[in-house]
């Protein structure tokens, strides 16, 4: 089975690397018997650079592609800290070249495309191989608010893909922007029903999740 992992740059590093959720991650991947593609989000370090050239107004466009540049420094850390050798893909048949050799892709931002973040991007690939969407963020699932910022945020457990989207549909795009999936994506995994799971940085749930075993994140389906 194929599996495409969102993982977002907030698990990824914040003001430091995180490596013993990095070295947990690695472990689960390699023992399971699937195949990966693992998109890298820009996280903090991203959010930080495109705020900065907000200062100085540069174009929305400009500022995605910065953020596309971390995406993939990222997916480059990934790929060294899990000792593969392989170039970083920038198209979805770069993609599939390395996924016919290789049990693991890291990539980030594959090319611009407005309103989109590797979020989107996880998406599309999943829609190309037909593979089921894993997004792994710094909150363990979809909450009525942010669970960060409110005490009254409800978990939600299971949502249809209509009712996501509706909810992603609300939320204006910007480059940079941190939400459990963006727009785009929620776009297309409505239109193809992909079966997606948000899950956070507790990484038994990813491994339950692996073994169809009960979990705890949000099942969008």
């Amino acid at each position: 089975m194929i599996r495409v992992i969102s993982l977002g740059g907030s698990v990824i590093v914040q003001d430091k690397v995180n490596s013993e959720f990095l070295k947990k991650f690695k472990s689960i991947i390699m023992k399971s018997k699937d195949k990966f593609v693992i998109v890298t989000g820009g996280g903090k370090t991203a959010r930080t650079y495109i705020n900065g050239l907000r200062d100085v107004n540069l174009p929305e466009k400009e500022l995605s592609l910065i953020g596309i540049g971390i995406t993939r420094l990222n997916a480059k850390f990934m790929s060294k800290f899990f000792r593969t050798t392989e170039t970083i893909p920038k198209s979805l048949k770069e993609v599939r070249n390395v996924l016919n050799k290789n049990k693991i892709v890291f990539c980030g931002g594959l090319r611009y495309e407005p309103d989109n973040t590797s979020d989107g991007t996880a998406a599309e690939i999943a829609k190309d191989l037909k593979a089921e969407l894993i997004n792994i963020t710094n909150v363990n699932g979809l909450y009525t608010k942010d669970p960060n910022k409110f005490r009254d945020a409800k978990f939600i457990p299971e949502i249809s893909f209509e009712d996501f989207k509706s909810i992603t549909d609300k939320i204006k795009y910007s480059a940079g922007q941190h939400f459990v999936l963006d727009q785009h994506a929620a776009e297309i995994i409505n239109n193809h029903k992909i079966k997606t799971v948000i899950l956070g940085d507790n990484l038994n749930n990813l491994k339950k999740f692996l073994k169809g075993e009960k979990f705890k994140g949000t099942l969008i389906n």
